[in-house]
């Protein structure tokens, strides 16, 4: 067992730093909201604490576990991800129109989050042993089918959002390894006809009046693009510095909803102003870059894919959050990493980045360069 006070050394706190202030401004704007609209016990200021702590918490355990030892476990810890994800469909329950949740009594988890880490993990584990300077067919195949037996599943829920996620994961991983050649072909008849298919079959009328709202938000503007357009009003209203703390009106007067947590990035910019936002991207930008960092200078290929994959994890979930809130992409309920009010996807990045972490204080070249 290795000793704390090497670990400690080893861990790349900038990074943790990072995740920490994200998620440090998320309470902030949280308990700001919450004050605001006059709450008393502040009930999701508590709840998203007490996930950011432990979240940090497990974060630091596993910078103490070494990640070539979870290799070997990456079969049943796929196993264990699409079994969870199947409980979820018998025993789960449907919350805000979308998506599988454990509920006990007032508190919820959306057991998908943690699917998406066991993905990670496998992939990490079964590419790089099908590897000559570029993916095998085997491996692109296996990993392809892989994929697919999570995607139905989280299709079922159904959770659109999640499903785009585990995909860019995927995508990620087998671009980073290198596809076998003319496989581009295959990904994009693939992707057309799964796009057709889902289309037809696959989503709800609310997912596809959600779609048809980002074509043409103007088709139906009190409807399924309104907290589009109200997004949209809170981010212009915001100026350099924003209006304060709680004072944002679009979210204190539920102009805009789910404002704690499909649309934080728009209370962002309208009580924080074009500054705030910065700062946020910036935070993301030095989180993004120790990811890619630690992935480049391991020395082992699958914490390279793995670390790869949690970058393309947690840029997935900002892109299409901060695309929905500017309109540039669909809303499909993915919160902001770190920031928004949800506990479970809260835990779940916390637990990628110790899974980076444990990269970071295994690794001989990491530990060389500073």
């Amino acid at each position: 067992m290795r000793r704390i006070s090497d670990v400690l050394l080893r861990i790349d706190w900038i990074l943790l730093f990072a995740a920490m202030a994200l998620a440090a401004i998320g309470l902030l704007e949280i308990y700001g909201i919450n004050a605001s609209r006059g709450a008393t016990d502040i009930f999701q200021f508590k709840k998203q604490l007490l996930s950011a702590g432990l979240g940090v918490g497990i974060a630091l355990i596993c910078s103490w576990i070494d990640f070539r030892q979870l290799k070997s476990l990456a079969l049943p810890i796929y196993i264990f991800g699409f079994v969870v994800l199947i409980a979820s469909l018998i025993f789960g329950v449907s919350l805000n129109g979308g998506g599988r949740w454990f509920q006990l009594g007032s508190l919820s988890f959306q057991p998908v989050e943690l699917a998406k880490i066991c993905f990670t993990l496998f992939l990490a584990s079964y590419l790089p042993r099908h590897t000559r300077h570029r993916l095998t067919w085997t491996a692109f195949i296996g990993s392809g089918v892989a994929l697919a037996g999570y995607l139905g599943l989280v299709i079922l829920q159904p959770d659109f959002g999640s499903g785009m996620v585990l995909v860019a994961i995927w995508l990620a991983c087998v671009l980073f390894c290198g596809l076998p050649r003319h496989a581009w072909w295959i990904l994009l008849v693939g992707i057309t006809a799964s796009s057709l298919l889902l289309w037809n079959f696959g989503l709800e009328d609310y997912q596809r009046k959600r779609l048809s709202s980002f074509v043409d938000p103007t088709a139906d503007p009190r409807g399924a693009a309104y907290n589009v357009t109200q997004a949209q009003i809170a981010l212009g209203s915001g100026g350099l510095f924003g209006k304060g703390i709680g004072e944002g009106s679009q979210a204190r007067l539920r102009f805009l909803p789910v404002a704690t947590s499909d649309f934080m990035f728009a209370v962002i910019g309208e009580e924080m102003g074009f500054v705030g936002v910065s700062v946020v991207l910036l935070l993301f930008a030095l989180l993004f870059y120790r990811l890619i960092r630690i992935g480049m200078i391991a020395d082992d290929p699958a914490a390279s894919v793995m670390t790869i994959g949690i970058a393309a994890l947690i840029g997935f979930h900002l892109a299409v959050n901060a695309g929905m809130n500017v309109g540039v992409s669909p809303v499909t309920g993915i919160p902001l990493p770190f920031v928004s009010a949800a506990a479970s996807s809260l835990v779940a990045m916390f637990l990628a980045i110790g899974l980076a972490q444990s990269v970071a204080t295994t690794s001989r070249q990491i530990s060389k360069v500073e």
